[in-house]
């Protein structure tokens, strides 16, 4: 389920692909090295430069408008799954390990293990990481993987773009002048370099907490979240070992029962 790409977040999208596309032609006008090549016929790097900016911009269209995981209704397979209900959950006594399925005083339906409503987007959301502006979008399950490969094409692609931006740099005698003829490729030069810093903070703090199985939300409000604020300062429940936690991440689909893997004796996987 996509959401509607002149809905919510419209302003927000529709400022980032003009920026994109506005930047991708200020380095094809000015006397960059990509500019030279397409010059003098060598379309390999200009052409590939282009499909990468396309491939960035239909990436961020894929994470901003993809349902992350809404939580429509009721989850019954749940109770199933776990083999308790809701109302024998009364009769479970209290340890640290167990769990009490808790309905969103919001919109009033259970939440599964891992999930947050979301105030901006008026949902709940499976393994909620956080709701992304820049995408007007919240990172859940179903798209976390999907922007963590969007970050790293848009690094690849910001980094790109500062060495061309740094390619069409002219001497000129004295500052005034330097200013004058490379003012706009200086100023591009510096957003690109900011916004690379940006992403790259943002990509390596994924991997990273990808690669523990902890979402931002828990690794920032594990002190507040029931099913964490039990356990010890390095323990993390759901954390499967580094290789493990990758893998599953990027290359294995469908809805997991994190109740199941919260609960597990041991080290048992599931």
């Amino acid at each position: 389920m996509f959401k509607n790409v002149f809905g919510s977040g419209f302003l927000v999208r529709t400022a980032h692909v003009i920026l994109t596309w506005v930047i991708t032609l200020i380095l094809f006008l000015h006397d960059t090295e990509l500019r030279k090549q397409e010059e003098t016929g060598q379309l390999v790097q200009p052409v590939l430069f282009v499909l990468l900016v396309l491939v960035s911009v239909l990436l961020y269209f894929a994470v901003s408008l993809m349902d992350p995981g809404f939580i429509l209704s009721d989850d019954q397979d749940l109770q199933f799954t776990l083999g308790v209900t809701e109302e024998q959950q009364d009769m479970i006594p209290h340890t640290t390990k167990s769990l009490r399925q808790r309905r969103c005083g919001h919109c009033l339906l259970q939440q599964p293990m891992r999930s947050k409503h979301c105030q901006t987007c008026q949902h709940c959301v499976r393994r909620y990481d956080h709701h992304c502006p820049w995408i007007e979008n919240c990172v859940g399950e179903r798209n976390h993987r999907w922007f963590v490969l969007y970050l790293a094409i848009q690094l690849l692609v910001l980094l790109w773009a500062l060495h061309i931006a740094w390619t069409g740099l002219r001497y000129a005698p004295g500052w005034q002048l330097w200013l004058r003829s490379n003012g706009m490729l200086l100023t591009v030069g510096v957003l690109v370099a900011l916004l690379s810093l940006i992403v790259l903070l943002l990509l390596g703090s994924h991997i990273y907490l990808v690669s523990l199985n902890t979402t931002t939300w828990e690794f920032m409000s594990r002190h507040r979240i029931s099913y964490l604020k039990h356990c010890g300062a390095d323990e993390n429940p759901f954390d499967r070992g580094t290789f493990n936690n990758l893998w599953r991440f990027f290359c294995v689909w469908g809805t997991v029962v994190w109740e199941q893997v919260y609960f597990r004796e041991g080290s048992d996987q599931v």
